[in-house]
């Protein structure tokens, strides 16, 4: 709670130590707000809150009106992209980035390996990946119009083609990943950040070709991963229909 010092606090007769006390309990009490649209990459920050247990309040930026894009938004993000953390002063933006600072603020949960680990550095390594390099061409795939002219249709058509097929090739990594140790998680034995992250970006494969549904180790992993009942909630209050993959 945010209460003041206990009666028996050897805080109490310290008028300097009991004013920084508070200072730190009033940070811990600050509401998190996490910025986010239902679906959108907000979804793995949103679904490592619901895993810690801390509280945090959502802030729906409406993308069908351009709100991302609205001056008040800018001002969080520059970018105009979702989504954006707010936690006590600190305003936050690019989801892995969002996902190292809750994993590290709340180190007893177990979200992240230990740090000056092998673990940890494996753990960077797969979050990097995820971020920077499928999601990179996930958002080529859906958006080829922006890496060519304007009407340029054709162009847009092969970036699209040839994206999907790359996604393809990252999807059969990280099926091959969870063969060859198998453990139920990414990165082996232990739930991390890393696995609401993959199951955000298989997720958005459910309208390709070959989704990562229709992987052999993938489709299982999916499924215990959404078996959490951390992710249900987050889905549910996201108001996302089944098939959830």
């Amino acid at each position: 709670g945010c209460r003041g010092a206990a009666a028996g606090s050897p805080w109490r007769n310290d008028t300097t130590a009991l004013a920084l006390r508070c200072m730190s309990r009033l940070q811990a009490c600050t509401m998190i707000e996490l910025h986010y649209f239902p679906g959108n990459a907000s979804m793995t920050p949103h679904l490592v809150l619901e895993e810690l247990g801390v509280p945090f309040e959502l802030r729906l930026v409406d993308r069908a009106n351009n709100a991302h894009k609205s001056p008040e938004y800018l001002k969080l993000n520059p970018n105009g992209l979702i989504p954006v953390l707010v936690d006590g002063d600190l305003v936050l933006y690019e989801t892995a980035a969002i996902c190292l600072h809750l994993v590290d603020v709340h180190p007893k949960a177990g979200l992240a390996p230990a740090l000056g680990t092998p673990e940890r550095a494996h753990f960077y390594k797969r979050l990097i990946w995820l971020t920077n390099t499928l999601q990179a061409m996930l958002i080529h795939c859906f958006y080829p119009e922006r890496l060519v002219d304007d009407g340029n249709a054709e162009g847009a058509a092969q970036v699209r083609t040839h994206a999907e097929a790359k996604i393809g090739t990252m999807l059969d990594q990280l099926d091959a990943e969870l063969a060859r140790h198998g453990q139920p998680w990414l990165l082996g034995a232990n739930y991390s950040a890393v696995d609401p992250y993959a199951l955000m970006l298989c997720r958005w494969t459910r309208g390709l070709k070959r989704p990562a549904r229709a992987l052999p180790h993938l489709a299982p992993y999916l499924q215990r991963v959404l078996e959490r009942p951390a992710v249900q909630r987050a889905f549910e209050q996201e108001g996302l229909t089944k098939p959830w993959v």
